[in-house]
């Protein structure tokens, strides 16, 4: 079994994973969605808040994510979380992108967020397939 997490808000991976509404968990069996959750996201930045230490408690060990910066990205790493960037689009359709083997990280951290901190920044990475 294997637990993912994809930051989410509304229907959509949320561009910016420290600002998302919630947490989509996916539990994988045997490479397919034997269900699927919602973990509230904390207050503040992703980099700043207790986020790891609320994904490791779920049992995560990865993530499919629209875009970080690299404090957050090494983080998530850190706490043993592999991260895959450059996401977008319908949760559930990314998912079963992953599970088919289409997705690899853009390897494209968020250049502003590193070094200012700021939020409202736009990127329009894909997944690449």
């Amino acid at each position: 079994m294997m637990k993912i997490a994809v930051p989410t808000r509304g229907e959509k991976i949320d561009d910016h994973f420290g600002q998302c509404n919630f947490f989509s968990v996916y539990e994988i069996i045997d490479g397919k969605i034997e269900s699927k959750t919602q973990m509230d996201s904390p207050q503040g930045c992703g980099c700043k808040s207790n986020l790891t230490q609320l994904l490791n408690e779920q049992g995560v060990t990865k993530m499919l994510a629209g875009n970080m910066g690299d404090g957050a990205l090494n983080k998530l790493k850190n706490a043993g979380i592999e991260v895959i960037r450059g996401c977008k689009g319908n949760p559930d359709e990314v998912m079963k992108a992953y599970l088919a083997g289409f997705l690899i990280d853009s390897g494209i951290g968020c250049e502003s967020h590193q070094h200012h901190h700021e939020h409202g920044h736009n990127h329009e990475h894909s997944c690449n397939h």
